[in-house]
Parts: structure tokens; sequence; C-alpha cells
């Protein structure tokens, strides 16, 4: 068969060829920039348009937005400061221990508490800055916490993150020489589920600034939390990374997860002999 008959619209088989292509052109957009981001709930908060042109990895607008699409609700207003990370000297850590003193009821005179209410010693300082800060402009939601960080200034703020980074964490260690099995999702995460080791961010494998240390929490405020980003009760965590994470988790994981990180050696023991 002569070449201009081969690609002539009269040759079937290249008609079928052609047609082929175009369908599974189309098969293929439809799928990428339409289906797949609008079963994700995540990428459709600001509709299917600004979906697609994320999966096209172009901007949804050329230009400053319109006045009605500025209003838009932020997670959090916290801006991670380098100064945060160096170590504080004696007026600040001293000062920081005065203000303190109206936290004691919660979270413990020395920064370990009796409640519920998270163990606030040896954490680090800007997370407890960042939290604060959540708080005060009302980003994470307590009647408590926000009434109190509320009269805070922003010296207030980092004194009392100084104080309690300064305090001696509790002993707990994930290291186990008791044979007691690391919950999967600590250890390696889940792949499939695009979920990360846990101890990638929190300690154990590596540290991601802002990333809080877990270990020796209260269980019921590790599963509150948990329970609550799954649930979109608390969104204060920068591009929703634990939002993400524990709306995958069944809450069989979220139970193993707090129970494993707030146990020591002994009590984790314990708690895995139990039903």
């Amino acid at each position: 068969m002569k070449p201009e008959r081969l690609y002539s619209w009269r040759n079937a088989w290249f008609r079928w060829s052609v047609g082929g292509v175009f369908v599974m052109a189309i098969f293929g957009i439809a799928v990428g920039f339409a289906w797949l981001p609008s079963v994700q709930k995540d990428y459709m908060a600001e509709g299917l348009w600004a979906s697609i042109c994320r999966a096209a990895g172009v901007p949804t607008a050329w230009g400053p937005p319109p006045a009605s699409r500025r209003s838009v609700t932020v997670s959090t207003r916290v801006v991670a400061d380098p100064s945060l990370l160096k170590k504080a000297g004696a007026q600040e850590v001293g000062r920081g221990a005065t203000l303190a003193l109206q936290c004691t009821m919660c979270h413990g005179a020395r920064g370990l508490s009796q409640a519920d209410a998270p163990n606030l010693a040896g954490q680090y300082p800007e997370v407890i800055y960042k939290q604060l800060l959540d708080y005060k402009h009302g980003q994470r939601h307590s009647p408590v916490m926000q009434a109190l960080a509320g009269v805070l200034s922003e010296r207030d703020i980092r004194d009392l993150a100084a104080y309690y980074a300064f305090l001696p964490r509790p002993t707990v260690s994930l290291v186990r020489s008791d044979g007691v099995r690391v919950p999967a999702l600590i250890r390696v995460g889940s792949p499939m589920r695009n979920i990360a080791p846990c101890a990638s961010c929190h300690g154990g494998i590596d540290q991601k600034p802002g990333s809080p240390w877990l270990e020796g929490m209260p269980p019921a405020y590790l599963q509150a939390q948990l329970q609550a980003f799954a649930g979109g009760g608390r969104r204060n965590d920068m591009h929703a990374q634990m939002r993400n994470v524990a709306r995958q988790m069944t809450p069989e994981e979220i139970t193993e997860v707090a129970r494993y990180y707030a146990s020591g050696p002994e009590d984790a023991a314990g708690s895995a002999a139990r039903p």
C-alpha cells in the first residue's frame, strides 16, 4: 500500500488508530484532572477548577484574587522563627517560670501533668510558641487555653516556651529492650496510604522542626488529638499534614499509637498484654 493511502482517512486502520488515541487522551484527561481530584476531599476545598489547575501545575488565576476570595480561612498564623531554636538565657527562663505558675493546675508544677493535659516539660520551644499563638489567634480551640493565651504578649509566649523547653523531659524511650513490638505506623508508616512513619517527624528516627515531642504524653490526650484531626475539629496543622494522616488511621491504630507513645517500657508491655 502506498504511503499516501496508508495515512488517508479512507484507510479504516488509520481512522481507528487516530480515533483510539483520541479516546484514550480524553479518558486520561477526565480521570487525571476531573475524577481523581473530585474524590479527594482536601483537593476540593477550593473547587474543582482549582484542583484541575493544581494537577496541571498552573495557577488558578493570573493577578490578585478578587476581594470575595481573599478571606480564606487559614490553619495557622505562625511563621517559623529560627531564634526560637537558640538556647534561651536565664532571664527568659526565669520570667517564663513565673508566668507558668498559672499553668500548674493542668500541666503540673514541673510541666508533668497528672491529668489529661499534655506534658510540657522538655517540649521543643517552637512547638509551645506555635500552639500558644494559635490559641491566641483562634486557630486552635479550647475555652480555657484561648482565655489564658489571649492575654499573653509575644514576649510572654516566648518566655513560657523557653521555660518549658528548659525543664527535663520524662524518662521515656521508644527504644524497647523488653520485646514489645513498635506499632508499624511509628516504625515504617503506611506507604500504600501515603503515611510517613510517625517517628520521622516526632522523634525516634528524626525530628521535624515544629513537630512536638510525644513520648510520655497522657494517652487520653494523644487519642483525643488524633480523633480531632481525623474529624476536622482541630485544623491548626500546617498544610493539613496531621489531618491527612489521621483521617486514614483506623480507631484501633489511633488507640495503639496513643498507648505506645504514652507508655514507658513496663507500661507498654502491660498495654500490649491487655486486650
